[in-house]
């Protein structure tokens, strides 16, 4: 199927007589008929649901669905985005293991990794992702497990050379995680590029109407996590599950099946189904959305880059943009709907100018159906220091705009008056 018929049918097939729409089982537990039957789920010997806090029928179809339109072998849905970061990483890492992480992802990222990865005994070194092959092989260690980066980062927008980084993580034959939450599979497929675990917020474009708290984790399968002998937690004997060893019994699935029947187990990182049924309805119309966000946020951008009283523009659909040729290599068919851009004047123009919007909102949210706009520096990532803002490509002028799918003009009428203002 085309990706676009993958959003509207995979994932759920009724079969004859059965409700045509995704239905909602909004039940946390399942009836079997025998002991021996659910002993052998326990095991992992059968297939089923045994609680919806490791697998849901609702959840599963929408899991099997993102699964299809990232080109991976199975997904694992959980409560939020920082969910599916914190247990894409701790899937494979542990107190004693090392992560490289691009400098210019999303704060609440950048804080996981920095701070309470890191009391949990799992160091990290944040590199600049635009830097070359050479300099950011210096950032690898001996106990190095990971690499993990944005396809579009939030808010910098930097666009992540993903074969750069997936030949540098499998050269140290470690993993390469990518977030492509802003992107989404529709825009671009980081698996086809060299990814092994791809995570998104699926609050975000999946979502589109700012609904539903979710996340995901993909696997693609790809990876050989028996080769190196660095992650004895996927080659060993799970003594949890009466010696299970992940890799023999599930192959290329060894991910994806320990961080759910683990991890999800024990941390309890769990979508409701109800949120999975909303997630769904997102999921329908994706490929619209897409293209509607990115149509109109190269509209809005080339607007800004030639107003005077905006001091520069970061949007990688730009001509001028320093990201034009990954652009054209990773995401040829748009760049989303986020902006980011200076007002001239700095931090106290730049609240201003959001201060006096009327149809883009002061939210927190970014990435829906409707325009809205955010400071960054004295908002989401407030708890950066100067120096750690600048890390991140965040000035303290910037101004994030996500871009709806309303009508262009009337986005950049707003954007005319508030700056007027």
């Amino acid at each position: 199927m085309k990706i676009e018929t993958t959003c509207v049918q995979e994932g759920y097939h009724p079969k004859n007589g059965e409700p045509r729409v995704l239905p909602i089982y909004q039940s946390t537990t399942f009836k079997y008929d025998t002991c021996d039957y659910m002993g052998k789920l326990f095991d992992l010997e059968a297939d089923g649901y045994f609680y919806t806090r490791l697998a849901n029928p609702t959840v599963g179809c929408v899991e099997e669905k993102i699964a299809k339109l990232e080109g991976g072998v199975g997904a694992m849905m959980t409560s939020s985005g920082q969910a599916a970061s914190l247990l894409a990483v701790m899937n494979i890492c542990s107190a004693g293991d090392h992560i490289i992480c691009s400098a210019a992802v999303y704060g609440g990222t950048f804080n996981l990794l920095d701070v309470t990865l890191k009391r949990f005994g799992i160091d990290v070194t944040f590199v600049n992702p635009d830097a070359d092959y050479d300099e950011l092989d210096q950032a690898f260690q001996e106990n190095t497990k990971a690499v993990f980066g944005e396809t579009i980062a939030n808010p910098a927008l930097n666009v992540l050379d993903i074969e750069k980084f997936a030949k540098l993580a499998h050269a140290h034959q470690v993993p390469l995680i990518v977030d492509n939450t802003f992107a989404t599979p529709i825009l671009c497929r980081p698996i086809d590029f060299g990814a092994d675990i791809v995570t998104h917020s699926t609050s975000k474009y999946m979502d589109g109407h700012a609904v539903s708290l979710g996340g995901v984790i993909v696997d693609s399968g790809k990876f050989d996590w028996a080769k190196s002998g660095k992650f004895p937690g996927l080659t060993t004997a799970d003594e949890s599950y009466h010696g299970v060893v992940y890799t023999e019994k599930f192959g290329a699935s060894a991910f994806i099946v320990k961080a759910r029947v683990q991890l999800m187990r024990d941390l309890g990182s769990s979508p409701s189904p109800q949120n999975a049924f909303l997630l769904n309805l997102g999921l329908e119309t994706l490929h619209l959305r897409m293209r509607a966000h990115s149509d109109n946020a190269l509209k809005v951008a080339q607007f800004l880059e030639n107003d005077s009283r905006v001091s520069w523009v970061n949007y990688p659909g730009l001509a001028s943009s320093p990201y034009k040729d990954l652009v054209q290599k990773y995401l040829p068919n748009g760049t989303s709907g986020v902006i980011s851009f200076g007002v001239k004047g700095g931090r106290d123009a730049a609240m201003r100018v959001l201060d006096s919007l009327k149809i883009a909102a002061i939210v927190t949210h970014v990435a829906d159906a409707r325009t809205c706009a955010l400071h960054p520096a004295s908002t989401t990532h407030r708890q950066m220091t100067a120096q750690q803002l600048a890390e991140c490509g965040i000035g303290e002028d910037l101004i994030r705009l996500s871009v709806g799918i309303e009508n262009a003009d009337d986005i950049i009428a707003d954007l005319d008056q508030a700056l007027h203002a």
